[in-house]
């Protein structure tokens, strides 16, 4: 298996072994690892596709949840930056997202 050598844009950027739960994040750049099937959720709060996933940077592996458009914008290997977001603590892991106000962007491919 080849394995992805990528460099990170390290200004005003945090890592994943920065991360705690219930805090914004701004400026965190991952390589997405693994993006799992897409599932319909209805709720009073959100009714769309989300599709959970696996990213890490350089400082360790962490959670990531993709909604609406974002499912088929960004693929396995893709270095992402979420510029604003959220991370919480589910099952005992943190995961990371841009919630509904919250901006992700390409990278690089």
């Amino acid at each position: 298996m080849k394995q992805t050598e990528y460099k990170l844009n390290t200004t005003n950027q945090i890592t994943v072994a920065d991360l705690e739960a219930n805090q914004r994040i701004h400026n965190l750049e991952l390589v997405l690892l693994r993006i799992y099937p897409t599932r319909m959720v209805v709720s009073t709060s959100y009714t769309g596709p989300v599709a959970a996933g696996c990213a890490r940077d350089h400082t360790g592996l962490v959670g990531i949840v993709l909604w609406n458009e974002q499912i088929d914008a960004f693929r396995v290997g893709d270095i992402i930056r979420i510029q604003s977001g959220w991370c919480k603590k589910r099952n005992g892991h943190l995961v990371v997202s841009t919630g509904r106000t919250g901006k992700i962007v390409l990278v690089d491919r």
